[in-house]
């Protein structure tokens, strides 16, 4: 039987004259792994705040068990600005110890894509103090990961994290043996990583069994029978189900799915888009030419991003734009509406972009522009129009559209200055949409906006007839909006990938093995003994004890890999006793060879 964890008893919590949460029972128990949902300012931080006990309830009580080790990520973190990564995430680790831990060296790496961390300009030496807030969050996460823990409690932990950043954490909690309660609008690391799922709503939690599709499918349910039969068609939990059963086979091959119920829940709803009506669509509004690129060169400063691109953004177009942090997105993005913006007079550093004489683009990018705090947000929606023709027949008033982003009658008279920051994305979004454009594009949309807004966002964008590129780290959106995958790799070009997303991970745990990986910090000799000089050695040795040294650090990365994965599989077939001890005789192997490359490697280590 699990051991609980943590016990919360009817807790309550008042902000003003709002009850956040109102008599809240819950538990959470070893082995549990439960995402939390809900529209922001619902109460999830402030659940799990208290259930962390960094906020103290209003009534009822939270109990934790005794001697019960926690570790919370929460949004703002508590590193010492004057310290070093080193001295917050290691600790007084000496350098063989930490580089001998296959866990250190795993978190190190996916987190920060090296144990040299190659972003940061001293490595692990480096001061935390002049670091960006998203920089400072993967070094608290780095310090949670690698420490024990019965329990982790995780406030948006994707958030600054890229695609390949996202997947290694999803692999990694899963290898784990803490339990983990976890706030994320991520719907695909939530499917991937919970296997229970908390819905915060008006006070009340209510729980779900699995993951993100399973919980989809279960409120989709419960509605379906508290609703009229029109409400039921229009259901958007039923649309984003019906994609979610008819989409890639690994979001639907989870065995407690029950398909047959969910089938007949979605038998006549139609696909999110109709492609060839909206393609139909965008041709009229955008006619032949969207964006031309022929052998265009982008550059930031003096970096070359881009170079020798030729490629043609067609009307009704919805492309996904993913890569690597700094291989030239935005940079591509702000280049082709810098040509726009100017009537195709502003070009590329070399090369050259025809825009389309109709083209209306319209520009979502990261930074949230200021608008005059004492407008109300009806009032900054009509600046731009009062009316908006979403394509399809479908017309909405400012007031219409404003609702349909979660901003309720009441709501839409807020002055702008009093919105948060999720609130104000979520109005820069609504003024862009209002100006009726025929091209989006859309850096990073998902930003500081909750499941349900996210999940209105799609619907408008479904029946949208134009052109769209989207950047995202968030793959359920990516996947869920566009129709093809473009990659950056991060060596000047950019490529189509057919099987999207998965594709483009493959290629790149490709590239990573094909290069050759920083040599690990040289080992301290042990107290009493002198490290040999490498004056001593000759060239030749050198180079050759450096080379070894590289390859047993490429093997100890691929043996902690196939480490992660027998836990992963042992985990998996828990109830197969045949199965497991098969596995276990494996993963004893592997542990033996990862002590002798150890071992190996120290030596080496010495005289690098």
């Amino acid at each position: 039987m699990a051991v609980n964890l943590i016990n919360v008893e009817q807790v309550g919590k008042v902000y003003g004259t709002r009850a956040l949460l109102d008599n809240v029972s819950l538990g959470v128990s070893e082995g549990d792994r439960i995402g939390v949902v809900g529209r922001n300012g619902d109460g999830k931080t402030t659940l799990i705040r208290m259930l962390a006990k960094l906020e103290e309830a209003d009534s009822g009580r939270v109990t934790h068990s005794g001697g019960l080790r926690m570790g919370v990520l929460t949004q703002h973190d508590s590193l010492d600005p004057q310290a070093t990564i080193r001295h917050e995430v290691i600790g007084d680790l000496a350098d063989h110890e930490w580089a001998g831990s296959a866990k250190i060296r795993d978190v190190l790496t996916g987190l920060f894509g090296g144990l040299a961390l190659p972003g940061f300009e001293h490595g692990l030496d480096t001061v935390i103090a002049p670091l960006s807030g998203g920089e400072r969050r993967r070094i608290a996460l780095a310090k949670l990961l690698i420490a024990e823990q019965d329990l982790i409690v995780l406030d948006e932990p994707t958030n600054h994290l890229d695609v390949e950043g996202i997947s290694w954490l999803a692999g990694h909690l899963q290898a784990r043996r803490s339990a983990l309660v976890c706030v994320t609008h991520d719907r695909w690391f939530l499917d991937q990583v919970c296997t229970r799922m908390w819905d915060v709503q008006r006070g009340t939690v209510h729980e779900y069994e699995g993951g993100y599709s399973d919980y989809v499918f279960a409120r989709a349910e419960r509605e379906r029978i508290a609703a009229t039969e029109e409400t039921k068609r229009q259901n958007l939990m039923r649309k984003e189900l019906a994609w979610l059963r008819r989409g890639a086979p690994a979001r639907t091959s989870k065995p407690r799915y029950r398909i047959e119920a969910a089938n007949e829940l979605i038998a006549d709803v139609p696909p999110p888009r109709d492609t060839s009506e909206l393609m139909r669509f965008a041709g009229a509004r955008l006619g032949k030419t969207v964006f031309d690129l022929e052998d265009v060169t982008v550059r930031a400063g003096t970096k070359t991003l881009l170079e020798h691109l030729t490629w043609q953004l067609g009307p009704g177009d919805r492309i996904g734009l993913v890569g690597v942090n700094g291989a030239g997105k935005t940079s591509l993005l702000r280049a082709l509406a810098e040509a726009a913006r100017t009537e195709g007079e502003t070009q590329p550093a070399a090369g050259r972009v025809a825009v389309g004489k109709t083209v209306r683009l319209a520009y979502l990018s990261q930074e949230v522009h200021e608008l005059d705090p004492n407008l109300r947000v009806l009032e900054a929606v009509q600046q731009v129009r009062d009316r908006v023709d979403l394509g399809k027949g479908r017309e909405m008033t400012a007031g219409q559209l404003c609702e349909k982003f979660g901003f309720s009658k009441e709501k839409q008279w807020t002055p702008v200055g009093d919105l948060s920051g999720g609130e104000r994305r979520r109005l820069q979004i609504l003024r862009l949409l209002m100006d009726e454009p025929n091209v989006l594009f859309l850096d990073e949309p998902t930003n500081d906006l909750d499941i349900e807004t996210l999940t209105q966002l799609e619907d408008l964008l479904d029946g949208w007839p134009g052109s769209m590129i989207v950047i995202s780290h968030d793959r359920f959106f990516v996947e869920r909006t566009t129709d093809r995958v473009m990659a950056l790799l991060g060596d000047r070009t950019m490529r189509m990938l057919p099987r999207g997303i998965d594709e483009y991970l493959e290629r790149r745990r490709r590239m990573e093995e094909a290069a050759t990986p920083s040599a690990a910090p040289a080992a301290p000799a042990s107290a009493g003994q002198q490290a040999a000089p490498t004056t001593t050695l000759s060239a030749q040795a050198a180079r050759a004890a450096k080379k070894e040294l590289q390859k047993v650090e490429r093997q100890l990365d691929k043996v902690a890999t196939r480490e992660t994965a027998l836990h992963a599989q042992i985990a998996e077939h828990a109830t197969d006793f045949e199965k497991v001890a098969k596995l276990d005789a494996e993963l004893r192997e592997l542990v033996a060879e990862r002590d002798e490359l150890e071992m190996r490697w120290l030596e080496l280590a010495e005289n690098a």
